[in-house]
């Protein structure tokens, strides 16, 4: 039997996200540059976003570059950024064909003007799709954003819109930028590393941290039913203690 079928559907996380490592090590191992490794990846992440839609997840979110990868080489970040344009183009009509709405959050004015116009173009022609929501987390930082956060609440108090008393975690919550999806109930992170890396760090206070040895461009939709089939022998107790959720 296949992981798949070991998914109790009625239990799936409604919210997975994942942090997409091990590209560079994985074209490093098949004796290629980097950018060998980013271009693979995006098979993975197309297997994996179907898949999701597959089984009936509703929100994905990718840590697809972040604000400290800026730091890295001019030549890799420029890869990067033209294999993010060209990816956006070419599958836009797949992610029609399968219902699957782009989205995105991060310090997206700060991409190349190219990758702000193409990408402002997929979200409006994929706007209508309902079956699964594909969030791009870019030139993301969870600090970043929840300093951002904390600036336009204090600019509410200033103006007189809200007291402080009033700021709770709903009100902080809905100042950031996964304002309209639920908090992952799943987090993924490939290549064997064990940390979050600066990623929904707000969001994940409660999130299942499923971490496996598998490079990026090596994982694909059985691997990621395995991690559901995985969150699904969890207890969630929310500070509970077991007795009492039953």
């Amino acid at each position: 039997m296949g992981f798949k079928e070991q998914i109790d559907t009625s239990r799936l996380p409604e919210h997975i996200a994942i942090i997409m490592d091990g590209n560079g090590r994985w074209a490093k191992n098949q004796g290629k540059f980097r950018s060998f490794g980013h271009e693979s990846g995006v098979i993975s992440v197309k297997d994996i976003v179907e898949g999701c839609a597959d089984i009936g997840v509703k929100y994905l979110t990718i840590y697809a570059f972040s604000t400290e990868n800026w730091n890295r080489p001019i030549d890799e970040v420029n890869a990067l950024m033209e294999l993010l344009i060209a990816t956006i183009n070419n599958e836009t009509d797949t992610l029609n064909k399968n219902n699957i709405r782009l989205n995105a959050i991060g310090d997206i004015a700060s991409l190349p003007q190219q990758c702000i116009d193409d990408l402002k173009s997929a979200m409006e022609k994929t706007a209508g799709n309902t079956t699964c929501t594909l969030t791009l987390a870019l030139s993301y930082s969870a600090k970043w954003e929840i300093l951002e956060a904390a600036k336009k609440l204090a600019l509410l108090v200033q103006d007189g819109k809200i007291k402080v008393d009033e700021i709770d975690e709903a009100q902080f919550s809905s100042q950031l930028t996964t304002v309209n999806m639920p908090d992952p109930e799943l987090m993924i992170r490939t290549s064997g590393e064990h940390r979050v890396s600066n990623f929904l760090l707000w969001q994940m206070a409660y999130s299942e941290l499923y971490f496996t040895e598998t490079l990026w461009p090596d994982f694909r939709r059985e691997d990621l039913f395995e991690a559901i089939v995985d969150y699904q022998k969890r207890e969630r107790r929310f500070g509970k203690i077991s007795e009492q959720l039953n």
